[in-house]
């Protein structure tokens, strides 16, 4: 279609072009002149649309905009220098330009000033049609504007990945309402009217002017940094406001009416999700708040109330201040609720945070003016005291003391806090003898310690502290009942203060101020100690219960009693935990240090045996047994045919299928294949508690898959205990080694204990780890990689088996070089060595990645392959892997069909 003569308005300027111009004035006539569909403004790089005039002769174009665009404006948010129009970036070569409105890339013209600013021309010209208040010579005053979108509690990944920014004040645009994005600039429906000048005489002496944020400066509410968009500074004193910071001093002279809302106002509500504008909550008519007809504003009557300063007094050091949460931070959790803060909050210079309504209820608690709990219902404990075990874990916690709610009389939960009908009538200041000054009742975000319970306190509630003498005290240890009766002790204890450290006969450890006495059995013993339970199963000796008792019989006082966990001594004049029947003991802080690692026997079940459960979860079913009632004959419930026990080693090369370390000692095997198990993990059951993994329920056994271990890091396809609820799994080897006992190791004369905490040297390769085995006289240390190493292995380097060796005594390589990687070994360490060839090597270069992966094993469930595929080892033929291409130089999985040339790397399938 040709462009008709007079359809199209001729202009007498060429604005530099060198023929004449074309005014297009819409789409119909944009169409017409340009065909190919595609055509860019010459000025700023964008494609054109209507109006915009055209070249007819060269494709020419350039936006109606652009073209009469000022070589140089007087910006009002720019007081300091003019901005000019620049053809070219201002920079060198490869610097790129990005405008401090919109944030992205300016490809060719852009006004510029020498402070460094840069603007596209539609952002210089629109921020400036927004300065003096000439929105209606844009397209702006016909846009609809959008409701809020997203709640506040969403304001992580989603609102920072899937919403842009407000170009002026760098907010997420959802959370306000906002212009449509497909309109060209992100604004907030409030940031389009805000004021040009601005007086906070609450927090600044002079006016401040709305102006481009050049210089970067902190903002003095918040004293966070903006990278660009628009913000409220004052020029002489150099300081800056965020403009959300200033809306925030402003709340109360909200530029529009703020009505009581309503039920039909919050049905009117498009996106269903009204949030208030300080705390970052749900509002609802229910609960007294405010909102703005006209831009979608939403505010809790409570919020809008609240002082811009608080003096607390829970908090003499400094006031709290109405502040925007700093964006740097990751997380800000409340100081009293523990719960995570949106938006605004009340701050302290100490880095104490509260919401606005935790910050105000405790302010009305501290002057005993709780209006608002008058009317709430009270709740009765759930649960007596000394049941404080798993059942009161899951329960919520007061938010004052951070004791179990269902402990005592509590308020009902529509009340929006957790708290205790006691912590609210808690007195501000005690004096107690347990400390010379009074203590007064104290928010705190410090590392302290209790002084009587000699525990950490949760930097969250109340305490009762002498901030002088930084003397500091649980609610629950300083304001204690006189008497205590609990079910695991057959006489009520009697409160018992005391100046001086006391012993307590429960646990064995020292106690300070309060304590509590039974006369009929003469015992004192810590507050904590009273509930502990009589009976209880624990992971480090699951196979039996074990028994709380304040004192071993005479007889058994002159014996040396050390705890199974730590190895040190138990002074059984003291409590302690012990097993009769394996004549075991544990410090009671020992097994009861982690919540999961132990589970309470009920008294009515204290008389059953836990044994009994172990049987019925026995791996293994006797046939026969030899004169020392040895089961010679069994059946395993991971191999179809029946085992014999045998202690004669045919081949040395052979491993056992379930810890993969080779054969020794007695082990069965099968005498119609291949397998073999030795006699420990035979008799290993079917589940188990073990104290290295923190789920609460017993792993199962499991066989016939590859996995990786989680304590030693070691792939596998031997058998491994595996947990049903986080589906880890631990090998055979990591089990046996870190069961609870003395170990004996070859490379070592005497027995070897599990240190947890212990932090030191292997002996064997020189590595330092946190728990090793440990012989403490000759300091002696192993790792767990290295305690559960093959005796024996093969290399490809060597035709016999190569054996581990302890220390080169008879100095088997006098240069001390590892014959596999050529390169030096240390002769402290231990290695591999074959004397009948004088081999030595690494543990590393014999063992390779995948030492625990038997050769042989098949399997059937390949998604790549139909055919079963069987795990090989590679040494003299390296067929090229069918997924990746490389030659197989080691392990591989290769098709058991004969005929199928399929092979793939031990990698490639996972």
């Amino acid at each position: 279609m040709e462009i008709k003569e007079g359809e199209m308005e001729a202009e007498s300027q060429n604005y530099g072009h060198e023929h004449p111009l074309q005014l297009l004035l819409n789409e119909e006539q944009m169409m017409i002149s340009n065909q190919s569909g595609v055509s860019d403004c010459s000025r700023c790089g964008e494609k054109v649309s209507a109006p915009s005039f055209s070249c007819l002769d060269c494709g020419f174009y350039l936006h109606k905009q652009c073209a009469e665009a000022p070589l140089e404006i007087n910006h009002p948010f720019h007081h300091d220098h003019p901005l000019l129009l620049l053809q070219n970036s201002p920079y060198a070569s490869g610097v790129g330009t990005i405008c401090d409105f919109c944030d992205k890339s300016c490809e060719r013209f852009v006004y510029h000033c020498s402070c460094k600013l840069d603007f596209h021309i539609k952002c210089a010209l629109f921020t400036y049609h927004i300065a003096e208040k000439k929105l209606k010579d844009q397209p702006l005053e016909h846009v609809p504007h959008q409701h809020l979108l997203v709640s506040f509690e969403n304001k992580g990944e989603q609102l920072e990945d899937i919403f842009t920014k407000c170009f002026a004040c760098q907010e997420t645009l959802a959370i306000y309402a906002y212009f449509p994005v497909d309109w060209g600039f992100n604004l907030h429906k409030k940031c389009a009217d805000l004021p040009l000048i601005i007086n906070l005489e609450m927090r600044h002496i002079h006016p401040l002017a709305l102006q481009f944020n050049g210089k970067r400066l902190s903002c003095e509410i918040c004293q966070e940094t903006q990278r660009r968009g628009l913000v409220y500074r004052c020029s002489p004193c150099n300081s800056v406001f965020h403009i959300d910071c200033v809306s925030n001093v402003e709340v109360k002279s909200h530029r529009h009416p703020l009505v009581l809302l309503t039920e039909e106002q919050m049905m009117s509500n498009q996106s269903g999700v009204a949030l208030c504008w300080r705390c970052g909550e749900k509002v609802s008519a229910s609960n007294s708040s405010f909102t703005c007809v006209e831009c979608g504003f939403y505010l809790h009557k409570q919020c809008a109330d609240a002082p811009l300063e608080i003096k607390h007094p829970f908090h003499h050091d400094h006031p709290l201040l109405l502040q925007k949460i700093p964006s740097y931070y990751t997380r800000h959790l409340c100081h009293f609720c523990d719960q995570t803060c949106q938006r605004f909050v009340y701050h302290c210079s100490c880095r104490l945070y509260f919401h606005i309504k935790c910050a105000l209820f405790t302010y009305d608690i501290a002057e005993k003016k709780l209006k608002e709990l008058q009317h709430v219902a009270l709740k009765d404990p759930l649960i007596s005291p000394e049941n404080n075990g798993e059942q009161l874990q899951k329960l919520a916690k007061c938010f004052a003391c951070w004791e179990p709610l269902a402990n005592y009389t509590y308020f009902s939960l529509d009340c929006g806090f957790n708290l205790h009908k006691k912590c609210a009538d808690l007195p501000l200041q005690v004096t107690d003898m347990c400390h010379k000054h009074p203590l007064a009742l104290r928010f705190h975000n410090e590392q302290l310690f209790c002084k009587i319970c000699q525990g950490k306190i949760k930097p969250a509630g109340f305490i009762y502290c002498c901030s002088p003498c930084n003397f500091a005290l649980h609610i629950e240890c300083l304001l204690v009942p006189v008497n205590v009766e609990v079910k695991s002790h057959q006489h009520v204890f009697t409160l018992f203060r005391r100046r001086v450290p006391f012993i307590c006969d429960a646990c064995g450890n020292e106690g300070n101020f309060v304590a509590y006495i039974c006369c009929a059995c003469n015992i004192i013993v810590h507050k904590r100690c009273i509930s502990l339970p009589r009976v209880i199963k624990s992971k480090w000796h699951d196979h039996h219960f074990i028994f709380h008792t304040y004192f071993l019989e005479e007889e058994e006082e002159a014996k040396s009693w050390d705890c199974l966990i730590c190895h040190k001594g138990v002074n059984v004049k003291h409590g302690s935990y012990c097993c009769s029947d394996c004549n075991i003991i544990f410090h009671v802080n020992c097994v009861t240090e982690k919540q999961n690692s132990y589970s309470i026997v009920s008294l009515e079940n204290e008389d059953e045996k836990s044994s009994d459960s172990m049987e019925l979860s026995s791996s293994t079913r006797v046939f026969e047994r030899n004169d020392a009632g040895e089961a010679t004959k069994v059946e395993h419930f991971k191999h179809i045919h029946n085992l014999m026990l045998s202690d004669k080693i045919v081949k040395y090369d052979q491993s056992c299928d379930g810890c993969m370390l080779p054969i020794s000692d007695s082990f069965y095997y099968c005498s119609q294949c291949d397998f073999f198990l030795h006699k420990t993990c035979a008799e290993l059951p079917k589940m188990k508690h073990v104290w290295h993994h923190d789920c609460r329920e017993p792993l199962f056994l499991t066989s016939d898959e590859v996995f990786k271990c989680e304590i030693c890091d070691d792939w596998s396809n031997g058998f491994s205990y595996k947990c049903n609820e986080c589906e880890q799994q631990t090998c055979l080897r990591c089990v046996i080694a870190l069961t609870p006992g003395a170990h004996i190791c070859e490379g070592h004369e005497h027995r070897l204990l599990y240190y947890k905490e212990y932090e030191g040297k292997c002996s064997s390769c020189g590595d330092s780890r946190k728990g090793v085995f440990r012989c403490e006289g000759c300091n002696f240390a192993l790792d767990y990689k290295c305690f559960s190493l093959p005796t024996r292995a093969r290399h490809k380097c060597d035709k016999d088996l190569l054996v581990l060796t302890y220390r080169d005594v008879y100095n088997y390589s006098k240069c001390d070089y590892c014959d596999i990687c050529e390169e030096r070994r240390d002769p402290n360490h231990w290695f591999y060595h074959c004397a009948t060839c004088d081999t030595s090597a690494h543990i590393d270069c014999v063992l390779g990645r995948f030492p625990y992966i038997k050769l042989g094993s098949v399997y059937e469930s390949y998604e790549l392959h139909p055919h079963p595929l069987t795990f090989v080892k590679k040494i003299y033929y390296y067929p090229d892997c069918n997924e990746c291409g490389k030659p197989c130089q080691d392990l591989a999985f290769e098709c058991a069909e004969s005929g199928c040339n399929y092979i793939v790397h031990e990698e490639c399938p996972w």
